[in-house]
């Protein structure tokens, strides 16, 4: 199987489970409901909707929300892009599944924000659940839908000692925000990244010499250069041999 192949499933699965459990909470549940999870206090699914970007933080108002939502659209079109080229270069899974988790994520939120608003009533906070495809119509326009959150993880709360700065006295819980599956599969995504992946942060790389990689230039013209004057020498030497050799032979002058 093609490194591509695995990632696109990575990122079909990731879709899959994400809208498949923001569905069955927006049609199951009433806005603000709770339900723990394997009888944890701090483990709970718990419904909310937000306007904004992960973790419930929001961007704006209608505006913000507008150029949110267009924003996502042309970050899922650089990454589409941006996948493609990293396959061509011969990147690992290890980072092709990063960028995966980081698309997969940011899709599941778009499809909230894009169809949620046309396709669901509106979720009333303590009300009757949301229905899918409503007769009079979804609670608002393309691109104005709000995204489904519902994992919460409260474990523990306290407060900030009085010496602590800026917040001190101050109350605190961890784990506040609530999100869902598309928010953790972005985390996971630049997590991996910046703790597995650091090659990837890599400016430059040298080549390594090679058996029967060719030297530079400017070397093999100094090895000849070097050669060339050597040989002149040697040339040198072996007639300034021949000279003192015939020097010190005396000429024969016998006379018949």
């Amino acid at each position: 199987m093609k490194k591509i192949t695995k990632v696109w499933l990575v990122v079909a699965g990731v879709l899959l489970i994400d809208q498949a459990l923001k569905i069955w909470v927006k049609t199951q549940m009433s806005y603000g409901e709770e339900i723990p999870l394997f009888g944890l206090p701090w483990a709970l699914i718990h419904f909310v909707e937000n306007d904004g970007m992960a973790f419930g933080v929001t961007f704006g108002g209608a505006y913000g929300k507008l150029a949110l939502s267009l924003f996502r659209i042309v970050a899922v079109g650089f990454l589409v892009y941006y996948l493609r080229f990293l396959e061509k270069a011969g990147a690992s899974v290890g980072l092709l599944v990063s960028f995966g988790l980081i698309l997969a994520g940011a899709v599941g939120n778009i499809l909230d924000s894009a169809f949620y608003g046309l396709i669901f009533s509106e979720s009333v906070p303590y009300g009757d659940p949301a229905v899918l495809f409503p007769a009079e119509g979804g609670y608002a326009p393309f691109l104005y839908g709000k995204v489904v959150d519902m994992l919460y993880f409260p474990m523990f709360s306290g407060y900030f000692p009085d010496w602590f700065p800026i917040w001190g006295g101050e109350r605190f819980m961890f784990f506040k925000p609530v999100f869902n599956i598309a928010d953790t599969a972005i985390t996971l995504g630049v997590l991996n990244i910046l703790l597995f992946q650091r090659s990837f942060f890599s400016s430059s790389h040298e080549p390594e010499k090679t058996e029967g990689t060719a030297e530079p230039a400017s070397t093999v013209l100094h090895d000849t250069t070097t050669a060339e004057t050597a040989g002149e020498s040697t040339e040198v030497d072996a007639d300034d041999t021949d000279t003192t050799a015939n020097a010190g032979t005396k000429p024969n002058l016998s006379i018949e």
